[in-house]
């Protein structure tokens, strides 16, 4: 008979036998030891975390405790480091690296509010990125033409606004890209927002 450990992981607790517990813990430390260089590496482990923990509960459903099965499937899905080291790359190297520039946006599987380019609440943009539509424009002006033309796009959108929920990690980012969530993508993604952050402030202290 197995032991069980209570965690949280992601923000969601967990019961998880003793054996996935060791292993789970060894996996996470290597995240860490991989990424420790990187200015992201907090927030790269943190989104993996949630990330994983979003894997768990789709295994789970009426099963209690994370087994070694549920958690050799979920770092299948996620990627080990070691593997980054025999394709010769750094899973946070960058948009250059992967060859993916910000226009190269694929049909979502997942609808969410997009924080990142947004007018109001982010509808349109996470409209655009679910539906393969690379500029955003084009859906702003579908409730435009359908406030003004209809007087109907004022509520639809505040529908929208209450029922999808925002693109908070950069897994749920991938997700509205359509991108696998998995530790490169991820740590990309981390690296990409905090160079574009950088950016921003760099610029903002030109302007003054």
């Amino acid at each position: 008979m197995n032991k069980v450990f209570n965690i949280n992981l992601g923000g969601y607790p967990f019961v998880i036998d003793d054996i996935a517990y060791n292993k789970l813990d060894e996996y996470l430390e290597s995240l860490e030891e991989y990424f420790s260089d990187s200015e992201g590496c907090e927030e790269i482990v943190s989104d993996i975390e949630s990330r994983m923990a979003e894997l768990f509960k789709e295994r789970l459903k009426r099963r209690k405790v994370v087994s070694m099965k549920d958690l050799n499937e979920v770092i299948d899905i996620m990627g080990r480091p070691e593997q980054f080291e025999e394709d010769g790359t750094h899973a946070a190297s960058g948009a250059a690296a992967s060859g993916r520039n910000k226009f190269d946006i694929r049909t979502g599987k997942r609808l969410y509010r997009n924080p990142d380019d947004k007018v109001l609440a982010g509808i349109c943009s996470g409209l655009s990125a679910y539906l393969g539509i690379e500029d955003p424009i084009w859906i702003r002006l579908v409730f435009v033409l359908a406030f003004f033309g209809f007087g109907a796009g004022v509520i639809p959108y505040i529908i929208l606004w209450i029922v999808v929920p925002e693109a908070l990690t950069s897994g749920d980012r991938l997700s509205m890209r359509g991108e696998a969530a998995n530790v490169s993508n991820i740590a990309r993604t981390v690296e990409e927002e905090l160079q574009n952050l950088g950016q921003k402030i760099s610029n903002q202290f030109k302007k003054k």
